[in-house]
């Protein structure tokens, strides 16, 4: 029988740190988010599972950022999957919950040729790509590494090595689980390990052992790091999906489980929530650069202009007369 007490921990991100190792971490459960996220599109499985995958690893990552800041995560490659983004918003407030929007895009028809690919091998060739805002009057910081390693939490791995020199793994499952009694739904569990940034010796910038010269964890630790490091992931390696999905293991008994020799210690949680911040107001500022002469080739037959938030699904529309630089009708 499933304890529903540990459903509590559904949608939220638990940070952590295992002392002895010098290790942090968090572990995220997405449940109610994923739908969220999911159902506002009609995706194909594959697509599904990378939006669920990248959605996953931007709730891990986006825990760290600052109150306000965004987060954003994109794949582009020249495969089927064209694009795969993510956005995180940091809470407003300290207690407050963070927020999480998704979408994907891609070529159906090509897909269709390729229906028996792993979801990763239709990205192709491209990029992975971190994006931080920190907010009016700052630089936003962004940071991109090539496509490698077979999955997206590879990608994600290998940016933490090349770009932040900061030995990174994840352990990632989501799929749709089906509990008695319970509908069927998309769930995600994950765990994400760092060990503390030092300066390494061996961080020569000369590359590294990855693909293509990309450096990785091993390539930026001493020996003490090193056996640390391979201690926390050896034991990582024990750990099943549905101890990572839930909801029958609570994050807090699965790091007992896992790193009980590794003196784990937990912080405040971090709830998550599906949220997009399209409005007609934004939509409207995005089209106030455009000439008349351009709106006009916006308008539909029926006389107005329209915009979908390629996000959240929502439909807008306007008057032509009140949109652009060159206006002559207040909204």
């Amino acid at each position: 029988m499933i304890n529903t007490m540990t459903h509590i921990w559904d949608d939220t991100v638990l940070p952590f740190q295992l002392d002895a190792s010098d290790i942090r971490g968090r572990v995220a459960r997405l449940d109610g988010v994923l739908d969220e996220v999911l159902r506002q599109h009609d995706y194909p499985p594959q697509i599904e599972a990378l939006v669920a995958e990248m959605a996953l690893l931007t709730a891990l990552i986006g825990q760290t950022i600052k109150l306000r800041w965004k987060l954003s995560l994109q794949v582009r490659g020249d495969g089927p999957a064209r694009l795969i983004a993510t956005d995180y918003y940091g809470p407003t407030e300290d207690g407050q919950p963070a927020r999480i929007r998704a979408y994907a895009s891609f070529d159906r028809d090509r897909l269709l040729a390729h229906v028996r690919d792993e979801p990763f091998d239709l990205i192709g060739k491209g990029y992975f790509a971190i994006l931080i805002d920190q907010g009016k009057d700052m630089a936003p910081y962004q940071g991109i590494t090539p496509i490698a390693g077979g999955s997206l939490s590879a990608c994600a791995e290998t940016y933490f090595a090349q770009s932040e020199q900061i030995s990174t793994r994840f352990a990632l499952s989501h799929g749709r689980p089906t509990e008695p009694g319970v509908e069927e739904g998309w769930r995600a569990g994950g765990v994400m390990l760092q060990h503390m940034p030092k300066a390494s010796p061996y961080a020569s910038g000369e590359g590294g052992s990855g693909e293509g010269g990309l450096l990785t964890a091993s390539d930026i630790l001493d020996d003490d790091g090193q056996e640390n490091w391979n201690r926390a992931n050896l034991l990582l390696d024990t750990t099943e999906d549905l101890e990572l999905i839930g909801p029958s293991v609570s994050p807090t008994d699965l790091l007992v489980r896992l790193f009980h020799e590794e003196g784990p210690r937990v912080f405040d949680p971090q709830p998550i929530r599906f949220g997009c911040t399209c409005s007609s107001e934004r939509v409207r500022q995005s089209l106030s650069i455009y000439s008349a002469k351009d709106i006009a080739h916006m308008t539909t037959e029926d006389g107005i202009v329209t915009a979908d938030c390629q996000f959240c699904g929502a439909h807008y529309e306007f008057e032509p007369e009140t949109l652009g630089f060159e206006a002559t009708k207040a909204p």
